[in-house]
């Protein structure tokens, strides 16, 4: 059963949230994206939100895993073929889990390429 939590009331309030190593991966992944590309942080939906022209990519930590989902995550998968598709927007995720290693280049990569996307095809939420 999903405990039921407040939504946390900035970016820096959901990563001091967290505990273990979905907080060490929370971080990683953060430091990645905010040192890739311009993107504005939120709180969206319960988690982690980057908007650049609409949203780009999200960072949520559940009970067993983290995701690092793209808006137009689908047209990454050569860069990360790890990147699963689902949802609406052209979604891809990846999952992490306990003791798995986040590759900041590619996260960097993944990150500023998702951002050009938006860039060039608008906000993935307005198609």
């Amino acid at each position: 059963m999903m405990k039921k939590t407040v939504p946390a009331s900035s970016p820096d309030a959901y990563v001091a949230a967290l505990s273990d190593w979905r907080r060490a991966v929370v971080e990683q992944l953060r430091a990645a994206v905010l040192g890739a590309a311009t993107l504005d942080e939120a709180i969206k939906w319960g988690h982690l939100v980057y908007l650049s022209n609409g949203p780009v990519l999200l960072i949520r930590a559940e009970e067993s895993r983290v995701l690092f989902g793209f808006w137009r995550g689908q047209r990454l998968r050569e860069m990360d073929p790890l990147l699963k598709p689902g949802g609406k927007y052209e979604m891809a995720t990846r999952e992490f889990h306990e003791g798995d290693e986040v590759n900041a280049a590619l996260s960097r990569r993944l990150a500023k390429e998702a951002m050009r996307l938006n860039k060039t095809l608008g906000d993935p939420t307005k198609l």
